[in-house]
């Protein structure tokens, strides 16, 4: 247990898979990750979190991205696990990113929703943040909530609070899905490609077997605002701006996929 403040990636994470792909530069202040026809690469944190607000910086992979796919998220282990999800689809030049979240408790997602961004990711680092309390799941961008998942465990909906998780973030090929349902195939002409990570920070609780979860900055008050984190009104207002002006996809609104009924948070108000 104990504080996890501002990141340097050498003491925080491990490069876990890509054969050199992966690279923290600067003294721990940089990190790059890359695809090439061979492999991917990806990283994790050394630690697990329980409950907490995580924000990196990540500036995408610019160009023709069409068929990569930069994840970021908190995840546990196992067939029941819990996971809350960023994932960058890329696409061919000009043409813009999507956003794809999803949140998966006790082994079971299906929560997609999807945006665009009111920016082009590639031309700068922009700022990714999960607060994840116990009441609630918000996802920011640049501070601005795009997306909330309440805790609903009274009406029977899983939330994750039992689970701890780490980060972890992939850059991979996925050209098998991820632009236009598959349709727009990677051009490895344009490889390498590389997503770039710095400004890691964790307001977070680290969990240990040893013992139980407790604040990690206990002299600021500041630093512990995530532990009951909601929407304000202003909140409420730019959460409701990006759905309506950003939003291409939403599981609460397709009909189709679920014709025996709209699963039960969904009847819930879209700006909570």
């Amino acid at each position: 247990m104990g504080a996890s403040e501002g990141g340097n990636f050498l003491q925080d994470f491990d490069i876990t898979w890509g054969d050199q792909r992966g690279k923290i530069l600067n003294g721990g202040q940089l990190l790059t990750l890359s695809l090439d026809k061979a492999s991917g690469s990806g990283f994790q944190s050394k630690k697990e979190y329980l409950f907490g607000r995580i924000d990196m910086q990540i500036k995408l992979v610019s160009g023709n991205s069409a068929g990569t796919v930069t994840a970021y998220y908190l995840s546990s282990q196992g067939p029941t696990h819990d996971e809350i999800d960023f994932e960058f689809l890329g696409n061919s030049t000009g043409e813009p990113y999507v956003l794809h979240t999803n949140v998966f408790s006790q082994g079971k997602g299906n929560r997609e929703q999807q945006f665009f961004l009111w920016f082009d990711p590639t031309k700068a680092f922009h700022t990714y943040s999960i607060v994840w309390n116990k009441q609630r799941i918000i996802f920011l961008v640049d501070n601005i909530p795009i997306r909330v998942f309440q805790n609903l465990e009274s009406i029977g909906v899983p939330f994750p609070n039992k689970q701890a998780m780490r980060i972890y973030s992939s850059l991979w090929n996925a050209d098998d899905w991820a632009t236009r349902g598959g349709l727009v195939k990677t051009d490895w002409t344009q490889a390498p490609f590389t997503a770039s990570y710095r400004n890691f920070k964790a307001n977070a609780c680290i969990w240990s077997s040893a013992s139980p979860c407790t604040s990690t900055s206990p002299n600021s008050v500041q630093d512990n605002v995530w532990q009951a984190q909601e929407l304000d009104a202003p909140g409420r207002n730019r959460l409701r701006w990006v759905q309506q002006k950003y939003m291409i996809y939403n599981y609460c609104t397709d009909l189709k996929r679920f014709p025996q009924g709209l699963p039960p948070e969904c009847k819930r108000s879209r700006f909570l």
